[in-house]
């Protein structure tokens, strides 16, 4: 069992990232090298955050939906490794 919470956190942590580099080419979509980045993680990584742009909305062009699904991430993710780390000192 702790095998699968440590790989799920591993995951976590991958598409953290991911997200991260996602929201930060947002700002540079004019430019053509990263609209082929953004192509590539959109697919991935927009439908978390579609999720939550239908609850927040952008304020002035300013998407803080993005900084909830990052909070809710690590908050799961830091959860995930408290339980893998308990599972591990159990013995199980």
């Amino acid at each position: 069992m702790a095998l699968i919470a440590q790989s799920l956190v591993s995951f976590l942590q991958i598409y953290w990232i991911l997200l991260i580099v996602r929201i930060l080419l947002s700002w540079f979509q004019t430019a053509e090298w990263a609209g082929q980045i953004i192509a590539f993680l959109a697919p991935v990584t927009d439908p978390y955050l579609n999720i939550f742009r239908s609850i927040i909305p952008p304020l002035g062009g300013i998407d803080i939906s993005a900084i909830l699904a990052l909070f809710l991430l690590q908050f799961i993710q830091g959860s995930l490794a408290t339980f893998a780390a308990s599972t591990l000192a159990s013995g199980f």
